[in-house]
């Protein structure tokens, strides 16, 4: 293919799973990880879930869950799978902040699109002992990736025992994650939440590209979950790559419709119905008009 031509299939498959330059994503590979984990014992049904009404624009996962699930997905959903190429367990001991490369730099990006997928995902755990490692497992598939035309996101954590984090850093080295990911190749970066719009502003300017914030342990209070995914939108964030607040939840299509009002600025109920405020009957004019307008920015 021309080279052209690969850069607009890029941005088709970043279109699906940024529709407004902001996205939902909802990763599903904590299986691998650890086991058992609350809400992933009947993907099959969660997948619908977040697929429902409007839906999340992506969902995470590896290879199974993709292969057996890929159909499950609800009739016009319109976002698209990742498929992550990362893993390790609880059982790696010293080593299990080491995050391998489950495939071959090859032909493991051109198989997670013969698989179904639109894009794909690599972690890189700053400070590790494997840190480099790491690193250059992402830097290979960015390069397969630009061949191929498929959008990388790199999920980065500054979590090793080597982090060395400059004085004054507010972010703690999440900046520098983030940083560190662009560098290599990624075209979206997914870090922890620095715990202020200030600190979280230092994140996002510090990269040209979509910056979503991670979720962290599960919150039994998704109003302070909802706090943190204002913020960091406020903070210039581009959307969430969240997992346990919604998977694990009692009611993860309601919570994916939260998310989605914050983040694409679309009031959904978790039908898929719009939320009008009928109430003052003359605005509702002007309430279907900004509707409206919002709508055609996923459509464009």
């Amino acid at each position: 293919m021309a080279e052209m031509e690969i850069e607009e299939i890029r941005e088709m498959r970043l279109k699906r799973l940024l529709p407004t330059g902001r996205g939902v994503w909802v990763p599903i590979d904590h299986g691998a990880s650890d086991w058992p984990v609350d809400g992933l014992r009947d993907i099959s049904s969660l997948v619908g879930n977040l697929t429902k009404g409007r839906g999340v624009d992506a969902i995470v996962s590896q290879r199974g869950p993709l292969n057996s699930h890929l159909e499950d997905t609800e009739e016009n959903w319109r976002g698209g799978w990742v498929l992550h190429l990362s893993v390790s367990t609880r059982h790696g001991g010293q080593n299990s902040g080491w995050k391998v490369l489950a495939g071959d730099t090859s032909n493991v990006v051109i198989s997670a699109v013969e698989r179904g997928a639109i894009g794909v995902s690599v972690q890189v755990n700053i400070g590790d002992e494997h840190e480099g490692d790491m690193m250059a497992s992402l830097a290979k598939i960015a390069d397969e990736c630009h061949l191929l035309g498929v959008p990388l996101l790199g999920m980065m954590y500054p979590r090793g025992p080597n982090l060395n984090i400059l004085d004054g850093d507010e972010t703690n080295a999440i900046a520098h994650a983030a940083r560190i990911g662009w560098e290599l190749g990624c075209d979206v970066v997914k870090v922890p939440w620095t715990g202020s719009i200030e600190s979280f502003q230092q994140v996002t300017t510090s990269v040209p590209i979509p910056v979503l914030v991670s979720g962290g342990p599960k919150d039994d209070d998704f109003k302070s979950v909802i706090r943190m995914v204002r913020a960091s939108m406020a903070a210039g964030g581009s959307g969430v790559c969240m997992g346990r607040q919604i998977f694990a939840d009692s009611d993860p299509a309601s919570r994916v419709a939260e998310i989605i009002e914050v983040v694409h600025g679309i009031p959904w109920d978790a039908d898929g119905r719009f939320k009008f405020d009928s109430e003052d009957a003359d605005e509702m004019e002007d309430l279907y008009e900004s509707f409206r307008e919002r709508l055609d920015e996923f459509s464009n």
